[in-house]
Formats: C-alpha cells, structure tokens, sequence
C-alpha cells in the first residue's frame, strides 16, 4: 500500500478509504481514478484476510446445489446467482453435492453447509435442480440463507421457486385460445412440488373456459423422453383423442414428437403441443420448434442472492413465486375441421 500511495501522491489512508469505501469515502473521483491507476501499475492486492476481519464480512456467498451444478439447463441458475453476487461485489462459493438419491447426499450438504460456515461466508444458497420441499440441515440458521428452487414446509426460510401453477394455465390456456378443446396432458408421479401444481393449473385452465375435465386426456408416466412416448400413446388411442396436448417438460415433448411422426401425424397441423423447461438443446432443435414455458432459471438464482445480501431482512422470511414466461415457436395452431389420421 506505500507504494501505491507514493505513486498517487497520497496518504496510506487515503488509499485504504477508496479501497474500502469507495462511494462514501469523499475522495474526490480524479484522485481515485489515480489510486487505482498506481494499484494497477504498482500489481497490489487487498488483503482479504485483514479486511474481512476488519470489517466482519468476508464477501463471500455460499451455494450448495444437488445436481443443479452439473446440470445443463440449469446453468442460469448459477449465473443469474453469481451476477447478483459480483455487482454486489461478493464472490460465490459452489458446492455440488450430487443427486438427493445418493445415499451420501444428506451427509455431503451437511458437510458442505458446515465447511461454508467455518470460512464465515455472508450467506448461503440452498439451490435445488427441480422444485420440492426440503429438510435442510439445522445448521444453515445460523447464518443468513435462502432457499432456491426449493422451500421449506413451514416456511421458516426465504425461498424463490417458479410459478408451476400459473405456468400450467398459461400454456393451457394458450392452446385452448387456439381454439382447442381436446387439451391433454402428459404428467408424471415423480415425487416433486410440480406435477401436482402444474395438474391444478391445467385443470383450472379448463374451468375457466367452461370445458368438462375428462381424466383420460390426463397420461402420467415416467418424465423422460421415452416416457412420453408411452404416454401420448394412451391419448392417441382414445376414441377421441386430443387436438393439444400440454406436457410436463420437454424430454417429454420430444417423446410425443416421435410418436406423433411414427403415427403419421403432423405437429402442429393434426397435433398442437406445448412442453416446459425451455431445454434450449432440445426445445429450439426439435422440427418444429417447440413451444414452451420457461423455468425461470436465471431470474431465481439473481433473485436468492439479492435477497440475501439485503440490508433489511423483512421479520417474515420471503417466499417469493416468480412467472415463467411462455416461449412461443412452432409447435402450436388452430385444430383441423375433421379428418386427422391415427395409425
């Protein structure tokens, strides 16, 4: 730091003021401007150390994730976390702590949420890869900790997780806006916070367009590609089966592609069809392009660390719902009059 402020013809103080409170410090900007010229002439570094002990904050933020780390469409979950992070100038800490049916996962994020603690970050995420309710380790109360993609069942931690409900509605919506009637919808039983959520919004949506709920039109099966193509076919063999159908995400959808093509049928002119995800390696490839809600993945990771850097904590934790915009390709059109062909 002498160096520096010989170099600036300034006091060590007054370098320390700019280093640490720039916007406060009532330094003038030219005088600044020159400090960090001579920091970058003269290749200082801040002690960390110190100034974390010094001010009690070390500017680091800790993010635990089960695959979410290692999973490709989640990827704007961690950058929407860690641009929130660095404009507030903190640097975020990942921890990938591999998938909840792991029989060591429950160890490793203790371990994980233990590890983080001792550094003395600022606050931790809890990310989670699809939306469901936790038992967080009892140690990430005591320090400041959002939930993301994720929430607790009393609600005892701030949370963010999308709007699987709104969404359902809105896709089921736009296809009955279309002009369709026969409106499906290829779910699954996977043991989350979303099936039964995005089953209301469907069926909601169809409520509110006065049309009769007709179970079949409902398929549950495994939440994969090869899944969606077991289940379409259940909804294809109907007497009469559906005009649109509205899946669960977009492995799913691409099922639904194959087996519309294997039966001879055209999507969007004999099969309308909206998935969920926006899975752009899948989603934007298929031909057509798919039509699709999207998680708003990039939105809640910058959304869980702005909350937790807030200066003012509410006294109830927020449990923030944020929309999933709906993407608009080519997979959807109005119904055909009559005629579509079934093999």
């Amino acid at each position: 730091m002498h160096d520096v402020a010989r170099l600036a013809g300034v006091s060590q103080s007054t370098v320390s003021l700019v280093l640490n409170d720039p916007e406060n410090c009532g330094i003038p900007v030219a005088t600044q401007e020159r400090i960090h010229e001579a920091i970058r002439q003269v290749g200082y570094r801040t002690n960390r150390l110190a100034r974390a002990m010094r001010l009690d904050r070390t500017d680091t933020i800790g993010f635990v994730s089960d695959d979410v780390a290692t999973t490709p469409f989640a990827n704007e979950m961690i950058k929407g976390a860690q641009d929130a992070a660095w404009e507030a100038g903190r640097l975020l800490l990942i921890v990938n702590t591999g998938a909840v049916d792991h029989p060591e996962h429950a160890e490793l994020e203790s371990a994980a949420i233990d590890q983080l603690l001792e550094r003395q970050v600022d606050g931790i995420v809890l990310a989670a890869m699809f939306h469901r309710v936790l038992s967080p380790p009892p140690a990430l109360k005591e320090t400041r900790a959002v939930l993301l993609d994720a929430r607790v069942a009393d609600e005892s931690l701030p949370s963010v997780v999308p709007d699987e409900h709104g969404a359902a509605f809105a896709a089921t919506d736009h296809l009955i806006g279309y002009g369709h009637r026969r409106v499906g919808f290829v779910t699954t039983d996977y043991p989350s916070a979303a099936p039964p959520a995005r089953l209301k919004g469907y069926r909601d949506a169809l409520n509110a367009h006065a049309i009769a709920i007709d179970d079949d039109l409902v398929a549950v099966g495994v939440s994969s590609t090869s899944g969606g193509r077991a289940a379409v076919g259940e909804l294809l063999d109907l007497d009469d089966p559906p005009t649109a159908i509205f899946c669960y995400n977009d492995q799913t959808a691409m099922g639904v592609y194959q087996t519309a093509r294997d039966r001879g049928l055209r999507i969007p002119e004999d099969l309308s069809l909206i998935g969920f995800d926006d899975q752009r390696l899948i989603a934007a490839e298929l031909v057509p392009p798919l039509t699709t809600m999207a998680l708003p993945h990039y939105a809640m990771g910058h959304w869980a660390v702005s909350y937790l850097l807030t200066d003012d904590l509410p006294d109830e934790p927020a449990q923030m719902v944020l929309p999933c915009p709906l993407i608009e390709r080519g997979s959807v059109t109005e119904p055909q009059a009559a005629g579509r062909r079934r093999v």
